[in-house]
């Protein structure tokens, strides 16, 4: 077992390294080792050395500085392109989350990433290669961030200097929309993973359906975190519907594959609950947001020692502010860990959305926060200035956003005048909203159609049955409002469960300080 000493020991091989380069003894030793697992298929060591290892290295030799170039180690590993090829995907990711990319690096890491994938799925039958699920999603996860990064780099048209105007219309194919869904499409077709979890749902034989690719893990996981990798491709689209569509077959729950990885977890509600919200299916994106956020706040304590610990917090945070969008929208008991840490976190957001006019700009401030970062699928034109107009995906998305909220922004206020009556002259509600009969008739139409939408329970995500989502029904019969307001009962079982665990918890805590 390797140790996180990195003390010399039998692991240091002679190898003669250009004199100019000096790499420390505990990174040597390192590459050594994590070349070793690589070669061996030794996944159960990769994982520990992957996760643990490099991080440490990281934080006490590479915090303000690349690490050693792949051909700088390459006479450790007998020059391996196989393994210098995960190194540098290793390298690449590591200067976009400590440094700033370069124009070199952005292509680098593209052609390296096209090196990668060419071999997974161009060579002579399956590749002989395994590797933690944490470090496939981890690869899929990178390659999408980065195609993101550059599309939101591309399309910033000021601050350019005019040899990377040059640059961006020499190279149209670097990080381009077509070649990425290309792989993440590829990887999904070669792994049959969609075969394999159609038969898995329905019955069947799984090792015919996997075929001779998608029996092997590699391309297995690959493949499901591609569907996965495309939920979220399409919703930086924001075509919706088809990053929903890419889930079937895949159940929401927590013996799903994607649970295996808590980042990939994460990741799968953040945009399933994302696209629901902007398909107006607010009830089946509070239910996704919920899931998740107490399986976060369940499971916090081992977080903390992930690397990933700030992004899954930092997610953590805007599904917290969806959340609220989508409760303000959409009134909803909630769980009460959740409503409590909701309260704590936008308690005076919520409060400001029931404000009619004014909740506007609090719907704008918490999307903004919240919302991922928009790409477009064509670019921008390179043969514009950078004084010419473009539609920003952004902006655009936003714009969308807020039209159909400015349609309801008026609902909250109605609702709350309508729970403190049973009936109702429509002149005399219309005179506390401030606004005529015909305008009042026009909110009460509003209201009664977002009071209905397509709600799931059974089948693949997208599916769904039409039902009343509001606990406020009305009826309007002779300009005099009819109201029956359905309470909810509390549920008291799931209250003394909660607590109990609650408890447990703390006599857990307490002994291990103990």
């Amino acid at each position: 077992m390797y140790q996180d000493t990195f003390e010399d020991d039998d692991l240091i091989a002679e190898v003669e390294l250009p004199s100019s380069v000096q790499i420390p003894d505990g990174v040597r030793n390192f590459i050594l080792y994590f070349y070793r697992c690589v070669l061996e298929n030794n996944v159960y060591d990769l994982h520990s050395v992957y996760d643990n290892s490099f991080n440490k290295l990281t934080n006490k030799y590479y915090q303000k500085q690349p690490w050693p170039e792949a051909e700088v180690i390459a006479p450790l590993v007998k020059d391996d392109q196989v393994f210098l090829t995960l190194y540098r995907e290793l390298y690449f990711r590591h200067i976009y989350a400590r440094l700033t990319p370069t124009w070199e690096h952005r292509v680098r890491s593209y052609e390296n990433y096209c090196d990668l994938f060419n071999y997974i799925l161009n060579s002579d039958g399956p590749v002989n290669l395994e590797l933690p699920n944490q470090w496939l999603w981890d690869i899929i996860d990178e390659f999408i961030f980065q195609f993101q990064s550059f599309s939101n780099y591309r399309d910033r048209l000021r601050n350019k200097s005019e040899e990377e105007w040059t640059l961006l219309r020499d190279n149209p194919q670097i990080w381009s929309c077509y070649s990425v869904l290309n792989v993440l499409y590829s990887l999904i077709q070669k792994s049959r993973i969609k075969e394999q979890l159609l038969v898995n749902k329905n019955g069947g034989d799984v090792i015919e359906a996997a075929g001779e690719y998608g029996a092997r893990p590699l391309y297995k996981m690959l493949g499901y975190f591609s569907i996965i990798g495309l939920l979220r491709v399409h919703c930086l689209l924001g075509d919706y519907m088809l990053a929903l569509k890419m889930m079937d077959n895949i159940v929401l729950n927590k013996k799903a594959m994607f649970a295996r990885v808590t980042a990939c977890h994460v990741t799968t509600f953040y945009y399933v609950g994302f696209a629901y919200m902007m398909m107006r299916r607010y009830a089946d994106a509070i239910k996704a947001f919920s899931t998740i956020l107490s399986f976060i706040q369940r499971t916090k304590q081992y977080h903390s020692r992930s690397y990933q610990f700030d992004q899954i917090a930092k997610k953590g945070d805007q599904m917290y502010a969806l959340l609220a969008i989508c409760v303000a929208l959409c009134p909803t008991r909630l769980d009460e860990s959740i409503h409590s840490q909701l309260r704590e976190k936008y308690g005076e957001h919520l409060f400001k959305m029931q404000k009619g006019e004014e909740a506007a700009a609090v719907f704008e401030e918490l999307f903004h926060y919240a919302c991922p970062k928009f790409i477009s699928a064509t670019g921008v034109n390179l043969n514009k200035t950078a004084q010419d107009s473009f539609v920003d995906p952004n902006q655009n998305q936003t714009k969308i956003f807020m039209s159909d909220i400015r349609n309801q922004i008026m609902l909250p206020t109605l609702r709350s005048f309508m729970k403190l009556y049973t009936s109702m002259g429509i002149d005399k509600l219309a005179k506390f909203l401030d606004m005529d009969a015909d305008e009042l008739k026009m909110h009460l139409l509003v209201f009664k159609q977002k009071s209905r939408q397509l709600k799931w329970s059974t089948g693949d995500v997208l599916d769904g049955d039409y039902v009343a989502t509001s606990d406020l029904n009305f009826c309007l019969k002779q300009d005099v409002v009819h109201i029956a307001e359905s309470k909810v009962g509390r549920r008291y079982a799931d209250w003394f469960l909660r607590n109990i665990n609650r408890c447990e918890d703390i006599v857990a805590e307490l002994e291990q300080k103990a």
